[in-house]
């Protein structure tokens, strides 16, 4: 296991939690890990499957993350591949056609393709283990709630004998019980990473001169930010005025051509790209670890996106700031939002704990882990 974690990710030892986890899938058993953003759950699916014989599959809820995740694994010398809707049919049948010769050993697929290639595909490969990424899209109680999520235990019923892992970085204990239920997990154990991250501050403000206070933060503060907006508009606009003040900047969001969205991504990766504007379609799957802060422009509509988008800072271990700006304003639109989803009910009470942790004058990381169902006996 040491052996393999070198060669192919670079590292000499194990995490919290990883090496047990990784043992409890080669022994054929179904796991569900709860980590926070940046704790390592990738490998505890993708290490298993390089000592195992066959091919791991990986649902995965988008096409971004499936190449951005399958693109490291090529570069570390593992033989990877995605089945989406965004290759051509060579491409798939390409893939296919590696999948039932063994020559892969992890297949990321969607789980709208997963449910199409049930009777066909996973028949004829040899499946090492079964992982389900964001397994939280499963959970209508989850904040990322994807319907077609809901298959995928149709898909799990004809692989009762393989090991299933499902992870997830944000889950409260409801919803961590819900993806058990709801995938048929056998006797799953759970493993669950503190959500404590002592080097990140975490900071709210009623929104009053927003752009001055950023500007001002940028300045004093060297490295890399991101800097989250709830519109496309306001990304392009923040971005021009921090440009203007000679600290390089970029903006990104979903509008934006796959192309540019990458050259951009990659940008601010690299360093070249200081400060990266960008609505909440920017940084699934994104490991950087000198991000310094994370700028929230307007209030998130719940709390477990919101702790996943700060959980981008500070992944170096060294201390890392979060600010988060909050208007009435916000409240309003996102209230809108709520009540025109399909999980009115569910989504207008996350918006009201969310509101909640913003006004509030307890510590806040005290609120953020009793979220997650985690106690912490005194303030920061």
């Amino acid at each position: 296991m040491i052996q393999t974690l070198k060669r192919y990710f670079g590292y000499d030892s194990f995490r919290p939690l990883q090496e047990e986890i990784i043992r409890h899938i080669l022994n054929k058993q179904d796991a569900l890990v709860l980590m926070p953003t940046g704790g390592g759950k990738s490998i505890c699916y993708q290490l298993p499957a390089l000592l195992c014989e066959g091919t791991a599959v990986v649902v995965s809820p988008l096409i971004s993350l499936m190449k951005d995740q399958v693109e490291a694994l090529l570069a570390n010398g593992i033989a990877a591949g995605a089945l989406n809707s965004s290759n051509d049919e060579t491409e798939n049948a390409n893939l296919r056609r590696a999948c039932i010769e063994g020559r892969l050993k992890l297949l990321y697929i969607s789980p709208e393709k997963l449910l199409a290639e049930k009777d066909y595909l996973l028949r004829d490969m040899n499946i090492s283990l079964f992982a389900i990424d964001e397994a939280h899209c499963i959970s209508q109680w989850g904040y990322d709630f994807r319907p077609s999520y809901c298959r995928i235990a149709e898909t799990k019923r004809k692989l009762l004998a393989i090991p299933t892992i499902a992870v997830t970085a944000s889950a409260t204990p409801l919803v961590l019980t819900d993806i058990q239920l709801q995938l048929g997990l056998h006797e799953p154990r759970v493993f669950k990473q503190s959500f404590i991250r002592p080097n990140i501050s975490y900071s709210c403000f009623e929104s009053e001169s927003k752009i001055n206070k950023i500007l001002e933060i940028l300045q004093k503060v060297p490295g890399s930010s991101i800097v989250y907006c709830n519109s496309r508009k306001q990304c392009k606009k923040i971005a021009e005025a921090i440009l203007l003040q000679g600290i390089s900047a970029d903006f990104y969001h979903a509008g934006l051509n796959q192309l540019l969205r990458e050259q951009k991504q990659q940008s601010w990766i690299q360093n070249k790209t200081r400060v990266m504007v960008c609505t909440n379609a920017f940084g699934m799957g994104i490991d950087k670890p000198n991000v310094r802060y994370v700028i929230h422009y307007n209030m998130p509509r719940n709390i477990e996106n919101y702790y996943q988008e700060i959980g981008r800072a500070g992944r170096d271990g060294l201390s890392a700031d979060t600010l988060l700006f909050y208007s009435l304003g916000d409240v309003v639109m996102l209230s809108r939002f709520a009540e025109d989803s399909g999980q009115s009910t569910v989504n207008r009470e996350k918006l009201r704990r969310m509101q909640q942790y913003c006004e509030s004058p307890v510590c806040r990381r005290r609120i953020l882990l009793s979220y997650f169902g985690e106690a912490y006996e005194h303030d920061c």
